[in-house]
C-alpha cells in the first residue's frame, strides 16, 4: 500500500476517554478513541460502529487511514478530519453490566441511545457521517431510519453499511448455504456440537475456524486487531450470547427476529454499501438496502478478494472507495 493512499494512525493526533451514559436510571461509561483533529471545522467526523455484537473497536482501527492530513483540500478523496471509534456497552473498555441485567436490557434501542449520547458528548451531533460494520451496520441502519431524536438525526450526512445484513433471517439462510459448501466432516462436527449444546468445545471452535477462514477473514494469519476484538467476546460473552447466541449460524438470541426491511425507505441520506464476494453476509442479505434506499442515493461496491472484513483484506481499495464517497457531493 502506497503512502499516497494511506496515512498511518501512529502519526495522527489521538484522543481517548470515557463518556458517562445514563440509561434506565443507571450511569455507565462508554470508551471512545478519536484519531485525527476533531476540533477542525474543515471536515466531517466519521463515527464507526463495531460488530459482534460485543467484538469491540480494535479490528476497525485500519479505518484511521481515512483521516486526511488536509481536510480542506479540494480533492474529491479527502476523507475525513477525524475517525471516532468506541466500544459499545458491555464490550472492551466500556462498562460491563454482565449478569446484573436481564436479557431484555440488551436491545438495539439501548445501543441507539448510547450512540446518541456519544454524538452529543463529543460535540459532533450537528454534522457527522456513520460507518457501521456487520452488527454495527445493522445498528447504524436502524438509527438512520427510526431514531426518535429528529434533531440529532438531522446531523447525519452520509451512511456507510459494511457487510451488514438487512435481516437476521436472510443472514441465517446465507450462512446455511455456505455451511453446506464446507467439507463433510466439518459440517458433521458443527451439527453434532450444536445439537448437543457443546458449542464451547475446542473441536467446535476449530470447525467454526474453517468457516471463518473462508467467510470472515481470508488474511492468514488473522490480523492482530481482529484477534483482539475476538478476545473481547471471549472475555465477556454477555452481549454476544444474549443478542446473537452461542452459534454463528443459528441465531437464538434477541436479534433472531430482527429486520430493518420495512424501515429501509425511511433512510434519507446518501448510502454506500460494501461487501465481500466471499462474505458470510451474502448479497441477498444486502439487496434490500440497495432496493430500498434508491431515492436517497445508494452505491454498492463488492470486493472480489474479500469476505467479511474487506477493510482488512483489501484495505487500500476499501479506503479509496470510502474516501471518495465521503469527499463527493
Amino acid at each position: 500500500m502506497s503512502s499516497s493512499d494511506t496515512f498511518s494512525r501512529d502519526i495522527l493526533p489521538t484522543k481517548e476517554g470515557k463518556l458517562p451514559f445514563t440509561y434506565q436510571g443507571e450511569t455507565y461509561e462508554t470508551y471512545y478513541k478519536v484519531v485525527g483533529n476533531l476540533d477542525s471545522t474543515a471536515g466531517v467526523p466519521l463515527v464507526t460502529l463495531h460488530g459482534g455484537p460485543g467484538s469491540a473497536h480494535h479490528y476497525l482501527l485500519a479505518l484511521s487511514d481515512l483521516v486526511s492530513p488536509s481536510p480542506s483540500s479540494s480533492s474529491s478523496e479527502t476523507g475525513t478530519n477525524a475517525v471516532i471509534f468506541y466500544d459499545q456497552l458491555g464490550t472492551g473498555n466500556s462498562s460491563h453490566p454482565r449478569d446484573s441485567k436481564a436479557p431484555s436490557f440488551w436491545t438495539p434501542e439501548l445501543f441507539m441511545e448510547e450512540l446518541a449520547n456519544l454524538l452529543a458528548g463529543l460535540g459532533v451531533s450537528k454534522k457527522y457521517d456513520l460507518l457501521g460494520h456487520s452488527w454495527g451496520g445493522m445498528l447504524a441502519a436502524q438509527f438512520a431510519s427510526a431514531f426518535h431524536n429528529k434533531q440529532l438525526l438531522a446531523g447525519l450526512r452520509k451512511l456507510i453499511l459494511s457487510s451488514a445484513p438487512a435481516s437476521m433471517a436472510l443472514f441465517e439462510q446465507g450462512c446455511a448455504k455456505l455451511v453446506k459448501e464446507l467439507p463433510a466432516d466439518v459440517q458433521e462436527t458443527l451439527r453434532r456440537h450444536e445439537e448437543d449444546g457443546t458449542t464451547d468445545s475446542k473441536e467446535y471452535e476449530e470447525a467454526v475456524g474453517v468457516f471463518y477462514e473462508r467467510h470472515l477473514c481470508r488474511v492468514k494469519p488473522f490480523p492482530r486487531d481482529l484477534v483482539r476484538s475476538f478476545e473481547c467476546i471471549g472475555e465477556d460473552p454477555t452481549v454476544y450470547h444474549t443478542m446473537n447466541g452461542p452459534s454463528e449460524f443459528h441465531i437464538t438470541g434477541s436479534l433472531r427476529t430482527w429486520s430493518i426491511i420495512p424501515s429501509i425507505p425511511a433512510i434519507s441520506v446518501p448510502t454506500l454499501l460494501l461487501s465481500g464476494a466471499h462474505d458470510e453476509v451474502q448479497e441477498e442479505c444486502i439487496q434490500p438496502f440497495f432496493d430500498g434506499i434508491m431515492k436517497a442515493g445508494v452505491k454498492w461496491a463488492v470486493f472480489a478478494e474479500s469476505s467479511h472484513v474487506a477493510h482488512l483484506e483489501e484495505r487500500e481499495r476499501y479506503i479509496r472507495i470510502v474516501r471518495a464517497f465521503l469527499g463527493g457531493n
